[in-house]
């Protein structure tokens, strides 16, 4: 019987990538797995037919050649299709882990150099900090090897001794079925070692819980969700692997004056309604700076006038030495009760404004009749 075209069995097209194969694979070895499907032949040659075309197409020389010259092209190059179940399930056992629950029967060292895990750290801190850097001492915890007996879990003088239970694989292998089930060593939890006389101080775990001090500094220009990246200083690895990292999350408090959007900041001055109407001189503060900064508003100002200040806005964590613009929002205030004085005088201006805007209807009129004639 001829065979099926390999991107047929697994419902492909001749373009499909590697996570589309393997995606396809992993649907179809669920579907047809035999544990699922006892005693049905039918389910059973699916799924070895599904394994073969998976092996052919995850395979990138094999794919090649198999698209340039079909079946006989891998006769050619002595693949000889299905071979096996235990082949299987230890080529692909990433897979049939992945949704089966379990490895594919590969074992594992569980003695090879791990490096430790990273710790996070967080830490606040001002606008203005964020602005010109900062130097900070942090206090935090982590896993270091053991002192007293250099992280080996033993008391000194002893060693650890291979496990007699899976010989110092760290892992048991248990058929059932047709599959391989790889599981974790009862006898000495994955570790591939006994302690049979533990260290006094560390209990036999190899590791201490210690305080750790240090120095950081926080460049100038940073925001809320930037990262310092301190290499090495998170737990001890394990088996002699290297530490992890340290990573010091920023977080930038919110400021009472200030508004920041990037390397921008903004505010809002409020002025009187004859300030801004006839002009005025404003102070005001600065970021980074101790003297406020001194600037013109001009005549005619209106609510909600925005006014840029280049360079008056946060460093650049790139480079310290750009800085953003400082938009300025002008917001005018009305007086919500007036002296008697103040009420004569705006009354004499309410006047001005109704006998210039009787003289531009009179003007408009004029202009309007003469078009008519």
């Amino acid at each position: 019987m001829a065979k099926r075209d390999y991107y047929e069995v697994l419902g492909v097209s001749r373009s499909a990538n590697e996570d589309e194969i393997k995606r396809a694979y992993r649907q179809l070895a669920l579907k047809y797995h035999p544990d699922r499907n006892p005693g049905d032949t039918v389910a059973e040659n699916n799924f070895k037919e599904a394994a073969e075309a998976y092996s052919v197409l995850s395979d990138i020389e094999k794919r090649k050649m198999y698209d340039r010259f079909g079946h006989d092209g891998l006769e050619g190059q002595n693949f000889s299709g299905f071979s096996g179940f235990d082949d299987i399930f230890s080529t692909f056992g990433d897979i049939f882990g992945d949704f089966f629950g379990f490895g594919g029967g590969r074992r594992t060292n569980s003695n090879r150099p791990t490096q430790g895990q990273n710790i996070r750290y967080d830490i606040e801190i001002t606008l203005e900090e964020a602005f010109s850097g900062k130097e900070d001492t942090i206090l935090f915890e982590r896993l270091e090897a053991c002192e007293e007996c250099g992280g080996s879990g033993a008391k000194p003088g002893t060693s650890p001794v291979i496990c007699q239970t899976c010989n110092g694989q760290g892992s048991v292998i248990k058929k059932q079925g047709v599959f391989r089930l790889s599981t974790t060593c009862p006898g000495c939890n994955g570790k591939g070692r006994t302690i049979p006389d533990p260290c006094p101080k560390c209990k036999g775990n190899g590791k201490i819980r210690a305080e750790r001090k240090l120095n950081i500094k926080i460049p100038p220009g940073v925001d809320t969700g930037s990262q310092l990246r301190l290499r090495r200083e998170g737990y001890h690895g394990e088996n002699g692997g290297p530490p992890g990292d340290l990573f010091v999350f920023i977080s930038v408090m919110e400021h009472s004056f200030f508004h920041r959007d990037g390397d921008d900041i903004s505010c809002e001055i409020t002025v009187s309604f004859s300030k801004a109407a006839l002009g005025t001189t404003i102070d005001i503060p600065v970021i980074g700076e101790e003297k406020e900064h001194s600037f013109e508003l001009p005549a005619g100002t209106q609510p909600g006038d925005i006014i840029r200040m280049p360079n008056k806005g946060m460093k650049s964590l790139r480079n310290s030495a750009i800085r953003g613009a400082m938009y300025v929002q002008i917001k005018v205030k009305i007086p919500k009760k007036l002296s008697h004085e103040q009420r004569e005088l705006l009354e004499v201006f309410s006047k001005t404004e109704e006998e210039s805007l009787s003289d531009l209807k009179n003007k408009a009129k004029s202009f309007l009749k003469r078009i008519v004639q």
